[in-house]
């Protein structure tokens, strides 16, 4: 703690006392939580969602390679999201069958040696949004020993993300190969990613979920075939044009759906089932999803023995699919047999499978590089910011004391520092803060983003002051983050002042009160030695060494 005083002493100068008054506040439960996201330890571990529709339970023993073999499944009707949705809170009763859930998924678990303590339990879109969740959490921790994370959109996508690769890494042809969508319904929300050969470059929650058009439908006096297509037809162009603006989506082939009303058609339909997944026609999926649409309830309830929830559902899902499908130019539809809580397991076991963390990683870049593009970023700027940045991140190990994940951080701030120019030039460190604290960034939850968008303002100008509310709002731990990763970033950014990449080879060295960057180039460097000059100070002040280029 004393260390880390001396640096915000000399970081704040007389505003000193305030912060470190507040940075020896304990840390936020939030923070906590994250570094109690997942383990890496195989062995038999089970996830919980708390989703709109239902409360669904996995069990899974994990070996060391961070493969799963499912041991158990279990799943109850819930009413979180009707209540939710309509009324905007969980009611008591919706409270008191949630708990009689999970109570019963308690004994379950006891079967495998496990508690509720040990246990993932990730809340979705109605936990989000009802204005009760603090309170309802509270009460299901102390009545069951679960406790229940809320995640939200970005991160919800990122699990899914996890879980699909897992299904179809026997044919990664269907996902490298070719541009594709990834598209979940649920009750609340609908779920959606385009991939460009593999490559993550747009990720998106829609509020558009079979509860919400139900609950639509009962408030209109229109049939609900109508009202459906007319519900959906404004609200899914509106997000295909946006997607569009990553990647036309015409160039689509392969579509992937995930969800209970997919596996449905694929049940009905499919007479390719390879393994973890089915795979379907774009004709014959359209013709279903028309065919289900026109039945009644209960002649859908009849023909196919489902329940008048499962048809109300399943209905609208299809509806939902069959639309965004036709705006493509997919003609296969994958189906892979995956949930959400699939790729929670996965992500438990990711410190353990470093293929998956790589993965992630480019997934990552990818998403952020496709935001850069569409501000119209300096690309080749940002990436030979970004290889410097890195370059001293790891020279810096024992002075930062940071991890894998805060590298990554830096390298998204390093590619996304510059956006803001976008909107202008003049203070454009505060316009790419902007527009990255309200991005979504593929892989990053809300915490990373913070940090992101704190980590970019202070690339050039002021260093963190007390009036700044943004940094100040954030954890201790993440504002000492910020710190060092922009302090690096600052003497990145200035060992390119010019925009042309003149620094191509870089080596380091310390002295007692010095970071010495040697370059192997005999150019003249007295404009990237001026901006070094200038923007050295924090890094002095976070690290204790002046930066020189020599």
């Amino acid at each position: 703690m004393y260390n880390e005083q001396k640096i915000l002493a000399s970081v704040f100068g007389r505003h000193k006392d305030a912060i470190i008054n507040h940075m020896s506040e304990t840390p936020s439960q939030k923070s906590l939580e994250l570094k109690e996201n997942y383990v890496n330890s195989p062995g038999i571990h089970a996830a919980i969602e708390m989703g709109s529709t239902g409360i669904r339970l996995i069990i899974a023993e994990i070996d060391s390679k961070g493969d799963l073999k499912i041991l158990d499944r279990a799943s109850k009707q819930s009413r979180i999201g009707r209540d939710v949705f309509t009324m905007g809170s969980i009611s008591r009763d919706g409270m008191r069958e949630t708990i009689a859930i999970l109570d019963s998924f308690s004994e379950l678990l006891a079967g495998y040696d496990l508690h509720p303590s040990d246990i993932q339990v990730m809340g979705t879109s109605a936990l989000r949004e009802a204005s009760n969740r603090d309170t309802f959490m509270d009460r299901i921790n102390l009545q069951t020993g679960f406790r229940v994370r809320i995640i939200e959109d970005i991160e919800e996508n990122h699990l899914m993300y996890l879980a699909v690769k897992k299904a179809l890494e026997d044919e990664r042809s269907y996902l490298s190969r070719s541009n594709a969508m990834i598209l979940e319904v649920g009750g609340g929300t609908t779920e959606l990613m385009i991939l460009k050969k593999g490559q993550m470059v747009s990720s998106h929650s829609l509020s558009i979920g079979t509860l919400r058009i139900d609950e639509q439908i009962r408030e209109s006096a229109q049939q609900p075939r109508q009202f459906i297509e007319m519900y959906l037809e404004s609200n899914i162009r509106t997000a295909c044009d946006i997607l569009a603006e990553d990647l036309q989506l015409d160039s689509l082939r392969i579509f992937v759906l995930i969800g209970a009303d997919a596996r449905f058609a694929a049940n009905c339909l499919s007479e390719k089932v390879l393994g973890n997944y089915a795979v379907l026609d774009r004709k014959q999926f359209i013709e279903f999803a028309d065919y289900v649409a026109n039945m009644s309830t209960e002649e859908c309830m009849a023909q196919y023995h489902l329940s008048w929830n499962e048809v109300e559902n399943y209905t609208a899902g299809l509806t939902i699919e069959r639309m965004f499908l036709e705006r493509t130019g997919a003609d296969t539809i994958i189906v892979p047999n995956i949930s959400i809580r699939e790729g929670i397991l996965l992500a438990q076991v990711q410190g353990m499978n470093k293929k998956i963390e790589e993965e992630l990683r480019r997934q990552v870049v990818a998403s952020a590089r496709a935001l850069g593009k569409r501000f119209h970023y300096d690309e080749a700027h940002a990436a030979h910011v970004r290889n410097i940045s890195l370059k001293i991140f790891d020279a810096l190990k024992k002075e930062h004391g940071l991890g894998i994940h805060e590298r990554m951080l830096l390298e998204i701030s390093a590619i996304l520092h510059d956006i803001g120019t976008y909107l202008r030039t003049s203070g454009h460190h505060k316009h790419s803060e902007y527009i990255v604290a309200n991005s979504e960034i593929f892989g990053l939850n809300m915490d990373d983003i913070n940090i992101v968008s704190n980590v970019v303002r202070y690339h050039r100008k002021s260093q963190p002051l007390s009036t700044h509310v943004n940094f100040i709002a954030l954890p201790r731990e993440s504002r000492i983050i910020v710190l060092k990763l922009a302090a690096i970033l600052r003497v990145a950014d200035a060992l390119d002042r010019s925009h042309l990449g003149r620094i191509k080879e870089l080596s380091f060295e310390r002295t007692e009160d010095r970071f010495i960057i040697r370059t192997s180039e005999s150019l003249d460097f007295s404009l990237e030695k001026l901006s070094l000059a200038e923007k050295g100070d924090m890094f002095e002040d976070v690290f204790g060494l002046i930066p020189v280029l020599i």
